[in-house]
């Protein structure tokens, strides 16, 4: 049996004196589509930057390994929250793509090279947002935004891919041309995705990992009432609209309307 491409065992990140992250082990086969979903403050950025090396463990190990062998570290794209970045610098949306192509060692005086404004051009457009290249960051919709941040990670070249909830605060057309775009490229790489949306968790993604500060569940894109339960504290009712996906398993108090919304 291969290694795992991301391996956390017996994870913990506090800041400060508070606990962000608690005793998490979770293994990321090569080629997963891995959603994490949890309350506000339940720790799912922090294992996101815990896994890029962001934020300093305080116990515990991740290990990423992969290339020829499982020996050698892969790169790894990572789409940050809409939320941390800076929207007023002044700078296109080819400038930041272009970022994504920017390796450690750098030298005074370093210039893109003709195939590094290739590639961003080429991710650009396969994101759908070529006639905005040179566009001023500001002038950007929320789903424009984000495609760009997409194109950026595409940029390095990853094997693994990192997004931090990339369909907050845009509407829903770009959310579909979102998720349609990270199922096309889950066929090339691996993928984790930090998401609110239990719809997408239950169309989207092939495993799923609930986070509190500690591991809740962690397996199939569907949860029985007690896992949702101990994640958010209370009882969730996922109202479903007639679509044929579900995240909640049947239970014998359910009660099912027409629609098949619970």
């Amino acid at each position: 049996m291969s290694a795992p491409l991301v391996h956390i065992e017996n994870l913990s990140v506090c800041y400060g004196q508070t606990p962000a992250v608690t005793g998490v082990s979770l293994d990321v086969a090569a080629g997963e589509y891995l959603g994490v979903i949890g309350p506000n403050g339940g720790g799912k950025s922090t294992l996101l930057k815990a896994i890029l090396g962001l934020v300093p463990i305080s116990s515990g190990t991740v290990r990423i390994s992969g290339g020829e062998g499982g020996k050698s570290r892969p790169n790894i794209g990572y789409v940050p929250q809409l939320a941390e970045m800076e929207k007023k610098f002044p700078i296109t949306l080819m400038e930041v793509v272009l970022t994504g192509r920017l390796r450690a060692g750098l030298k005074p005086f370093f210039r893109f090279s003709e195939k590094d404004r290739e590639i961003a051009s080429r991710l650009i457009e396969r994101v759908g947002i070529g006639h905005l290249a040179n566009r001023r960051i500001s002038d950007l919709s929320g789903g424009e935004f984000q495609k760009m941040l997409i194109a950026r990670a595409l940029a390095a070249e990853p094997a693994l891919m990192l997004l931090d909830e990339p369909t907050a605060s845009v509407d829903a057309a770009s959310q579909e041309q979102i998720y349609s775009l990270l199922a096309e490229l889950n066929r090339h790489m691996t993928i984790i995705l930090v998401t609110h949306d239990l719809m997408a968790v239950s169309s989207q993604v092939r495993s799923l990992a609930c986070m509190n500060r500690s591991l809740v569940y962690h397996g199939e894109p569907e949860l029985t009432e007690n896992v949702v339960k101990s994640l958010y504290g209370c009882p969730v009712d996922l109202i479903a609209h007639g679509l044929p996906h579900r995240v909640l398993r049947h239970h014998g108090e359910e009660k099912h309307d027409d629609t098949g919304a619970v």
